[in-house]
């Protein structure tokens, strides 16, 4: 009997397909307003890999900053592998955001201006590359988050009664 044959570049074909998600920052998107999202690639290590693949990563408290004209990522925490030996990692490490050059002279442009921060929203693997999806944030106020959460259930029950009135329910 013949075992399926590696994908390009010798990847496990089961691995490479397909978008897999493993971590995302609810909270962010409560407490910021998003202007914009990025993906970008992160800078780890083969035991961090490993721990991503076992579903295995909490975004609370991370952000991402330049530093001498590269954008990092802090306050990652990635437990550390369980079968890993001694090279094992450090949990909460900096890591590098992997980007293209004049992708992050304009996100640093933008984080010059007030008010804005650069915050994941999410960790996942797509086609068998680890990627962080980045959101440019303002932060919201509490009106404001009370505004949104009005609007979210004002439309709900616009929606509620127009489906209502096209299976011909009356109340």
């Amino acid at each position: 009997m013949r075992l399926p044959s590696a994908g390009p570049g010798g990847a496990d074909p089961a691995i490479g397909s397909g978008r897999r998600l493993v971590a995302s920052n609810k909270k962010a998107r409560h407490d910021y307003a998003i202007l914009r999202t990025y993906e970008a690639g992160i800078a780890l290590l083969g035991t961090e890999v490993k721990s991503l693949r076992a579903g295995r990563a909490s975004l609370t408290d991370a952000f991402a900053q330049e530093s001498d004209g590269e954008l990092m990522l802090y306050g990652l925490h990635i437990p550390e592998y369980a079968y890993g030996t001694w090279t094992n990692h450090q949990p909460r490490r900096t890591r590098k955001l992997l980007l293209k050059r004049p992708e992050i002279n304009k996100i640093i442009s933008k984080l010059d201006e007030t008010g804005l921060t650069l915050v994941p929203l999410s960790i996942y693997f797509a086609n068998g590359w680890a990627k962080v999806e980045l959101g440019l944030a303002r932060g919201q106020r509490s009106y404001d988050k009370r505004h949104v959460l009005a609007e979210r259930d004002a439309n709900r029950e616009i929606a509620r009664q127009m489906s209502r009135h096209l299976k011909g329910i009356k109340l």
